[in-house]
């Protein structure tokens, strides 16, 4: 509705709403007023009152208005400081414990990364590679350590903060009692790479993505998540999975353990063993069911070791899939038929006990050496030579290491405790630097 203008002229006696001309009389006759009425409510005797003309509107006090509400702006957001260097060039004095350790028995890891460098490695290390070969396998402590002074530079590990230290975890190979065919014993299944897995590089389409893959499935025409780790774990009838099982395990909590350590040993009724080596994975992002307990309110920051959550799935075995389910990352799994009675890593080479440890790929290139420093859970150090040839999906940043302790039970005592924090050094040839790590 539009508002017509109104017919009435006459100004009314408020001289604050009214147009201009009118405010001097009216303002005249309201200070007049008020001061006749002041007048009169005066408990003295009142002085003779004289006639005076009215007050000029001019004399009389402006009207208080209320101050403009100022509301202030949101607080200057402190400045967004850049990721720091991830290399620190570092002289041999700075790694702890160089000239105590035994750097002999890291030198046959070496060599086999030699052998399994990436061709993007090669032109940096091919000329180290062929000098270690020449000094052949049998070196000696102080050999291998004057070769790799000779030749290498230390280049310390640096957190995008800027800090130095960060997390080490270890792991083990463990061994898995299990069978050919599913029994009333024998029920979880031990899956192989499924058909209907798809994995997508995205690199090929994008070349700023290089390294960056997504797996899943085909739900008509649409690319979906491929079926979750408690999603596979509830289903019952054979006939359901994705795979053909490579064989059944008897204990579900062993194998969960086989899933996050990713490779490892099956043992069979008749005395036979086989290796169990990682094949793929269903595209779903690897999440601690340490700390799963820990928010809950389960497990305290101290029992959340591998021998505590086993002891707390063993107590509450009605919530085995409940614990299984946080998290949903899952491991498929091939038979490693290769030589050997250890288990390969990532870089395609046997790994070594207490020699070789899992990187995060995109910080540490496979196949390169590095220094470890760290305090073990009773507090006695560990600096020695490592290998980096292995990954692991909860293996992600830069100062961040998973140390292999071989196999069997003891190394899986030793693996459960670990979770120090320590510093890395990354060795790589002189005259060149090592590649750049993302964040």
């Amino acid at each position: 509705m539009t508002h017509k203008p109104s017919s009435i002229t006459a100004p009314a006696l408020n001289p604050f709403k009214q147009d201009r001309q009118y405010r001097p009389a009216a303002t005249a006759l309201l200070c007049a007023a008020l001061g006749a009425l002041l007048a009169a409510c005066s408990t003295t005797t009142p002085a003779p009152v004289r006639e005076q003309e009215p007050t000029p509107a001019a004399n009389c006090p402006a009207p208080v208005l209320p101050a403009p509400v100022v509301c202030p702006g949101p607080e200057p957001k402190p400045p967004v400081q850049p990721p720091a260097a991830p290399w620190r060039s570092a002289d041999w004095s700075a790694l702890p414990g160089w000239q105590q350790d035994k750097p002999a028995q890291a030198w046959p890891a070496l060599l086999a990364s030699c052998k399994a460098l990436r061709s993007d490695m090669l032109k940096a290390w091919s000329a180290t590679c062929d000098a270690a070969r020449e000094l052949g396998p049998q070196a000696s402590d102080a050999a291998v350590r004057q070769f790799l002074q000779a030749r290498l530079t230390p280049w310390q590990l640096i957190n995008v903060d800027g800090s130095e230290t960060g997390l080490i975890t270890g792991y083990y190979a463990p061994l898995i009692q299990a069978s050919r065919t599913q029994t009333d014993r024998f029920r979880t299944p031990v899956l192989g790479v499924p058909d209907d897995l798809i994995t997508v590089d995205l690199g090929e389409l994008y070349p700023e993505l290089k390294g960056k893959r997504v797996r899943g499935r085909l739900d008509g025409h649409k690319l979906v998540p491929y079926w979750s780790n408690g999603q596979l774990a509830a289903i019952t009838d054979p006939q359901q999975l994705p795979s053909k099982p490579l064989m059944w395990v008897e204990d579900s909590i062993e194998f969960m353990f086989l899933q996050i350590q990713g490779s490892g040993f099956a043992k069979f009724s008749d005395g036979s063993r086989v290796r169990i080596a990682y094949a793929d994975q269903n595209g779903h992002p690897y999440k601690s069911i340490g700390r799963w307990l820990i928010d809950r309110g389960e497990l305290t920051l101290d029992k959340a070791s591998m021998q505590g959550i086993q002891a707390w799935a063993r107590a509450n075995p009605k919530r085995l899939l409940e614990l299984i389910s946080a998290n949903p990352s899952y491991t498929f799994f091939r038979e490693d038929v290769s030589s050997g009675d250890g288990v390969q890593g990532a870089q395609g080479v046997e790994l070594t006990a207490m020699r070789s440890t899992a990187v995060d790929p995109r910080t540490i290139p496979l196949g390169a050496p590095m220094f470890l420093s760290f305090n073990m859970p009773d507090g006695k150090p560990m600096q020695r030579l490592m290998l980096a040839q292995d990954t692991g999906g909860a293996i992600t940043g830069r100062v961040r290491a998973d140390f292999y302790w071989g196999f069997g039970a003891e190394a899986g005592s030793q693996a459960g405790r670990m979770r120090q924090q320590g510093r890395i050094w990354i060795l790589w040839p002189q005259g060149s630097t090592p590649p750049t790590a993302t964040p």
